[in-house]
């Protein structure tokens, strides 16, 4: 008799999360040198972390025998004060993906539903089939959020409702007219959840923090994973209404934040100067690949965050083929995209190796 009768079936019927092919695994399949294996699937900051985290990280490491500040007093201050906004309306997260996984703790059951974008995040999908609820998918014509069609989606179930803007894997972003819009239709009984993870590569985003301000059900996550460069470190945060984030708590663990990542993004919020270059960097490799893509007549979707998608005919084979002379991108077959493959924006050399790889592989289709 198999104990999995016996599991959780929602858990049991869970397609597990596939994050992008790390360097190592690749190395050891392949045999080839890690240090020759350039990664842009996973959409890292490929300048890696600011000098000031990395000093912090440092400083920590002698004092790793105490546990972290359950309730990371100092980090989520320094990112009140950054937002203007109250101790009360910020949580911590083991990455803003904790932050989801609460919200759906917090508010997610069999009775309830999740509304999110057709291709969005796949996480919300993954934690709505965890949590037995309802994955309501709403059309994304030209991969934009149609927010309309989310609103007129909206039922009395509906406990929450995903807006990642820009948009993973799209890199795509609805703007503050359409947002106010939208926000006006949405009744009570919903949570709205900004996902803004790609957040500080935008000139000018929308201000979603004033929904917080106004005590609206809102919550608006971001990272340290992207522009401050801290994915190894898994550090997030969201910023809500008190209401919001008071449940939250609750159901957060006491030391879900580790030391070494606080201090560290503690620190990554002072050195402006290396969000300042990351960007910087971003914007010269998004008109990179934009401009050879366009001479080499292939369709994409123009990004604002730091990767792009394109469509390459067959994303599972030139992901394949790429992968054997050591350049790892990401294929879109999960988010019902086949032919498609992101690609995340890396330094120079890493981007001219990547598209010369991807040119001679493409040439033998």
């Amino acid at each position: 008799m198999s104990i999995q009768q016996y599991a959780n079936q929602y858990v049991c019927d869970l397609k597990a999360y596939e994050p992008g092919k790390p360097v190592e695994e690749t190395a050891r399949e392949l045999g080839l040198d890690p240090d020759s294996i350039v990664k842009l699937a996973s959409n890292e900051n490929p300048l890696g972390p600011a000098p000031m985290a990395l000093d912090a990280i440092r400083n920590a490491a002698g004092e790793m025998h105490i546990y972290p500040d359950g309730g990371g007093y100092k980090l989520r201050s320094a990112l009140a004060e950054k937002f203007d906004l109250d101790l009360e309306n910020v949580v911590l997260g083991n990455g803003s993906n904790e932050v989801i996984e609460l919200l759906c703790h917090c508010f997610l059951n069999e009775g309830a539903a999740l509304i999110a974008a057709e291709h969005a995040f796949v996480v919300y999908k993954l934690m709505a089939t965890l949590f037995g609820a309802k994955y309501v998918e709403v059309a994304d014509p030209n991969f934009v959020h149609d927010l309309d069609a989310m609103a007129d989606a909206v039922t009395d179930e509906t406990r929450l409702l995903f807006i990642a803007n820009p948009n993973n894997p799209t890199g795509t972003m609805v703007d503050e007219a359409t947002i106010d819009r939208f926000m006006a239709k949405v009744p009570d009984h919903v949570v709205v959840v900004f996902d803004e993870a790609y957040y500080e590569f935008v000139n000018d985003a929308p201000d979603t923090l004033k929904y917080v301000r106004e005590g609206r059900n809102v919550i608006v996550l971001r990272t340290f994973s992207k522009a401050y460069g801290l994915a190894g470190l898994r550090i997030g945060y969201g910023l809500g209404a008190r209401q919001v984030t008071g449940i939250l708590e609750k159901a957060r663990q006491p030391f879900n934040a580790n030391e070494v990542a606080q201090r560290a993004a503690l620190a990554s919020l002072a050195d402006l100067e290396h969000v300042e270059a990351t960007v910087s960097n971003n914007a010269h490799g998004l008109a990179f690949y934009e401009t050879h893509f366009q001479e080499m007549g292939l369709e994409y979707v123009p990004s604002l965050a730091n990767f792009v998608l394109v469509n390459v005919g067959d994303g599972d084979r030139l992901f394949a083929e790429m992968l054997k002379q050591g350049v790892i991108v990401r294929a879109m077959r999960g988010y019902k995209l086949p032919g498609w493959v992101r690609i995340s924006i890396g330094t120079e050399a890493e981007n001219e190796r990547c598209l010369s790889v991807m040119k001679s592989v493409l040439s033998g289709f």
